[in-house]
């Protein structure tokens, strides 16, 4: 039996793969989730899963050397999926520290670990080890509107605290795969939604919002563009890599949706309109009107945009799942899931939003 290590797998996309992963193989892997539960990782988000025998969740910090030593010395792990990071933005801008211990350090720890567990006397790695780390396409910073896409030859040139952070961190995978010849891949991916998502992300803040007909905050002009990726997508892409992906090499994964920041807004309250029944009393808090420009983010990216040429010609990826598609799939998710919605949004979150957004 393959076993998985996969780190961040409470967390958005990582527990999405994990659900992926245990749907397509069953009982014939074992994965490991390793998460140390900030606030946007969420063990709700794996019920059923956490029921299975062959999956194991351990609480730890992946920056803790002693405790991810310990999970590779007790256990023979096959595959590192390594999700776990801090992701957003606008936290990055107000606590970049954090963000380059949990991202570049967690991330060197990783790799130290799994090396030190993998390399043979010669140097040389079994052939069944692989490590893939998921990166994001902001890496390569920000798009002329309409003009380009982001290859993996883009020159890397990161604009905020998080991209800068998630840079360093496949500077140093790629160090390792130079150096150590160590058996890794780096996946570079647009934006994700869909289910689980926490909702201090653009999707599934603004379902939310609308649904308790609170302001629905846009920043600057809300003509900034990103390329949204459902993430069942996402994470077929990282098991096809994991599969069949030729090792040191990097792939971006990218949606072919590419929305403006208000398109993706006023497409949400179009389709929440056409979803609720009129009995649903949520349905009288939902309007454009709630629409509200705020001072725009510092070092906002324009636009994003990836070419998946290379992934489709490796190993036959392409998304399934458009964005008209996927949008209504969210959509119909997170209104059949009021109460995670509250769960994760009560207490500390709010605060932090009243400070982020100020309205």
């Amino acid at each position: 039996m393959r076993t998985y290590l996969v780190t961040g797998g409470a967390g958005f996309i990582g527990s999405n793969y994990i659900h992926y992963m245990f749907e397509k193989y069953g009982d014939e892997i074992r994965i490991i989730n390793v998460d140390a539960l900030t606030y946007a990782g969420n063990l709700e988000n794996l019920k059923g899963v956490d029921e299975r025998d062959n999956y194991t969740f351990v609480k730890a910090d992946i920056c803790d050397k002693d405790a991810i030593s310990r999970i590779f010395a007790e256990n023979d792990i096959d595959r590192v999926v390594h999700f776990a990071a801090e992701s957003h933005v606008d936290r990055s801008i107000k606590n970049p520290e954090v963000f380059v211990k949990t991202n570049v350090l967690g991330t060197a720890v990783m790799l130290n670990c799994a090396r030190a567990a993998w390399e043979k006397e010669d140097g040389t790695y079994p052939e069944d080890k692989k490590f893939l780390h998921v990166s994001t396409d902001e890496v390569y910073g920000s798009l002329p509107e309409g003009n380009g896409y982001f290859y993996e030859t883009t020159p890397y040139s990161p604009h905020s605290p998080y991209s800068s952070s998630k840079a360093g961190s496949d500077m140093l995978v790629r160090a390792y795969m130079d150096t150590y010849h160590f058996p890794a891949n780096i996946t570079n991916c647009s934006n994700n939604y869909g289910p689980y998502q926490f909702p201090e992300k653009l999707i599934p803040l603004m379902i939310n919002n609308a649904l308790n007909g609170k302001k629905l905050p846009v920043y600057g002009d809300g003509k900034n563009v990103r390329d949204w990726l459902y993430v069942r997508d996402h994470a077929k892409a990282i098991d096809m890599v994991q599969e069949q992906g030729k090792l040191f090499e990097t792939y971006n994964v990218g949606g072919h949706n590419e929305k403006q920041n208000i398109e993706i807004v006023q497409i949400i309250i179009d389709t929440l309109l056409e979803i609720l029944p009129d009995s649903d009393p949520r349905k009288a808090n939902v309007s454009r009107d709630l629409i509200t420009y705020v001072e725009d983010r510092k070092g906002h990216d324009r636009r994003y945009a990836i070419a998946p040429d290379k992934i489709k010609a490796a190993v036959g990826w392409q998304p399934d799942t458009m964005f008209k598609e996927g949008i209504r799939l969210t959509i119909q998710w997170y209104l059949e899931h009021e109460d995670w919605m509250k769960n994760v949004t009560s207490g500390d979150y709010q605060k932090y939003y009243e400070t982020m957004y100020n309205v």
